[in-house]
């Protein structure tokens, strides 16, 4: 990998190719609306020979403010669409018996209070119902002989299997007028949702003849995640599952993952196979021989941002192999070929998340795609087909051949729309950061940009903070939404961001603000040398961690004209009552009753004295990852200290805006603060 202060000369070439000049104005700039209208593809599943994918088609309906998911099957070949499921209802999480005869999928149809498991003929007609669970379904599975489906259902477990008790209870709880919510466990509540009523997540089989349900997990006492999602696969033999799974129940005073083995007989016993490491092991996947299982390893536990490690571990032996030596990067996704000889995964790299891979023996890793945002990667017949997507498109069905040639996009729903909308041109940049480190920062646009004119510069700052700015068209902070309305926009990727390096990563722990702040200096003083920035008309603005940036921006800075705080930590003590207050000692350097000083050190709401910055604050009530109380106390010492702000709070609403109507609303209010404050367009 390249040195951390060397600017890799891959990324000059990428700036002199996005830098060509920019042809006449084509179509209408993007806009949020346009967002809305633009149809989703996700859900991919391949067919046993490779030759059809099955995608999830979702379409929103901006008026009802409702969104509606479709099965559609893709041929691999020529990339014919054919819709598979129709009505009102969405369809969900698509899965091909091991035959490709059937499919089996989710949904929500009649008389279904939740969704169930339905399967049908890959030719069409009706589908059937499968399961009536009271708490519905999810996270499908086949199994290998195609008799039984496995599927993750909510439990109470006072109830066990008896669910029309179950159904009962649910109603009697339904129909209760007492709304407390009691616990006495440190984690209970999760980003929009409490966790204090008893439910538990178990997997379960089901007999696609006879219809009968069986718990494979009736000893499962603890969640398995507390996201509420359900990580495991089947082996090859159907004889036994691997799962990840909490390591401690309550109260959850840790929340470290180890990989377990459960049979598939309805025992119910559960074997850590990973005990032996003291961090995280997730994501398991059984070799297609069953010879092996791959799955991600991280061995530290004193450490919030160390790469995800691929691991193989052999079923017979229990020997552990870590198969990408000597690459700084975290692995995702992982899948391998027919032959079980060549692994492939995603990871972010550079500002991309990119497809790599790795010989199952271990070794050198390749690059296979190195641009764009690349996910759900399925292989067969030497092919991958995946979702891609980048800055300036939305996420659509690719194939290339498994060395990266013969690259293609299979879907084409998009392309009408978007022959109507001119995007933004889109530069990447790398400059100096701080203490000399190299920083990839993406450049965006507005339609028609002249370079001979004076444009308004907003500086955009991710969230994580151990996230990224990606090569990706994202569904709520869309970079050329924001360009489009007549703003040079910027996204760097300062210290703390992954893609560059597990060091690059972890350097902002313990002093959270400190090398960002600098990074994002520095990427507005290369802006500002450019001669088409108007110093005088720069904004910026994020969420969540990029909300605790612009805060602490807002405290050491006057540089610019406005602020934008959306879900932003602005007081580092109360945000020690967010929902997951684990490894916040690492983050901060220190919590309330140990290094006290240092969490207010880096605490932006020790420093309101020289907060003069118009700022506009964003937040929704039900978010629990910052509680809005962080926005109220903002904006409560604004309006105090007499600094201009304007304060939007959604009631229904989590970390994000996920609604259309109030994500439209959300993108008009943030373009009219920045109206108001530094004027939009060249001058």
């Amino acid at each position: 990998m390249t040195s951390r202060r060397t600017i890799p000369s891959i990324t000059i070439l990428l700036i002199i190719m996005f830098a060509a000049p920019l042809g006449a104005q084509q179509g209408e700039p993007m806009s949020a609306e346009a967002l809305w209208k633009l149809t989703r593809v996700g859900g991919l599943a391949l067919s046993p020979d490779g030759g059809t994918a099955a995608v999830v088609v979702t379409t929103n309906d901006i008026e009802k403010n409702k969104r509606n998911g479709d099965i559609w099957l893709i041929d691999v070949e020529d990339g014919t669409a054919k819709q598979f499921t129709t009505g009102e209802s969405s369809e969900g999480g698509p899965q091909w018996s091991p035959d490709g005869s059937m499919i089996a999928f989710t949904a929500k149809r009649n008389d279904d209070e939740r969704p169930q498991l339905y399967v049908i003929s890959n030719r069409g007609g009706e589908a059937r119902r499968i399961t009536e669970m009271p708490m519905g379904v999810s996270n499908l599975h086949w199994f290998p002989d195609g008799r039984s489906i496995a599927f993750v259902s909510s439990m109470l477990p006072e109830y066990g299997s008896q669910f029309d008790s179950l159904r009962a209870e649910i109603k009697r709880r339904k129909e209760s007028k007492v709304s407390a919510k009691i616990t006495e466990d440190r984690l209970y509540r999760y980003w929009d949702h409490y966790l204090t009523d008893g439910y538990l997540q178990h997997i379960y089989s089901v007999d696609i003849r006879t219809e009968n349900v069986k718990d494979l997990t009736p000893g499962m006492n603890r969640y398995f995640s507390y996201s509420g999602g359900v990580d495991y696969d089947i082996a090859p033999d159907g004889e036994e599952i691997a799962v990840a799974a909490l390591t401690a129940g309550p109260p959850y005073d840790e929340l470290y993952f180890d990989i377990y083995t459960i049979p598939t007989d309805g025992s119910g016993d559960m074997t850590s196979v990973t005990s032996d490491n003291p961090g995280d092991d997730m994501h398991p996947r059984y070799t297609r021989d069953g010879k092996y299982l791959l799955y991600g390893r991280q061995l530290r536990t004193d450490m919030n941002a160390e790469n995800v490690k691929l691991t193989r571990m052999d079923r017979a032996s229990g020997e552990v192999v870590e198969l990408c030596h000597d690459f700084d990067r975290s692995a995702s996704g992982w899948v391998t070929d027919t032959q079980d000889k060549t692994v492939y995964f995603t990871a972010a790299h550079f500002g991309t998340t990119s497809v790599f891979s790795v010989p199952m023996t271990g070794g050198a890793v390749s690059t296979i795609l190195d641009r764009g945002t690349n996910g759900s990667l399925q292989v067969a017949d030497g092919r991958i087909v995946f979702l891609h997507e980048n800055l300036s498109a939305p996420g659509a069905l690719h194939v290339m051949n498994t060395d990266g040639t013969a690259l293609r996009k299979l879907t084409t729903f998009n392309d009408e729309m978007l022959a109507g909308i001119e995007m933004g041109r889109v530069e990447n940049r790398w400059i100096s950061g701080a203490e000399g480190d190299s920083v990839q920062m993406f450049v965006i646009y507005p339609p028609g940009f002249d370079p001979a004119r004076k444009w308004p510069l907003l500086v955009l700052v991710h969230g994580g903070p151990h996230g990224a700015f990606s090569d990706r068209f994202h569904p709520r902070w869309n970079a050329q939404v924001f360009a489009s309305s007549g703003y040079v926009a910027i996204m760097p990727n300062f210290h703390g961001s992954v893609g560059f390096g597990e060091y690059f990563a972890d350097r902002i722990n313990g002093a959270h603000p400190y090398l960002p702040y600098i990074d994002v200096m520095k990427a507005t003083d290369v802006m500002t040398a450019e001669p088409y920035i108007d110093s005088t008309r720069m904004a910026t603005a994020g969420g969540s961690y990029g909300g605790y940036l612009v805060s602490w921006i807002g405290g050491h800075t006057d540089r610019y004209a406005c602020i934008i705080n959306h879900a932003g930590v602005y007081n580092l003590m109360a945000q020690f009552g967010s929902d997951v207050t684990h490894h916040r000692d690492i983050s901060y350097g220190g919590t309330p009753w140990e290094g006290r000083d240092n969490v207010l050190k880096w605490s932006p709401s020790q420093y309101a004295a020289n907060y003069n910055t118009p700022t506009l604050v964003i937040h929704g009530e039900k978010d629990y990852r910052v509680p809005y109380g962080q926005a109220l106390e903002a904006y409560g010492m604004m309006k105090a200290k007499g600094v201009p702000a304007k304060l939007i709070i959604y009631p229904d609403e989590n970390h994000w805006i996920l609604s259309a109507q109030n994500s439209i609303h959300w993108y008009g209010e943030f373009d009219a603060w920045l109206q108001r404050w530094i004027g939009a367009g060249g001058r």
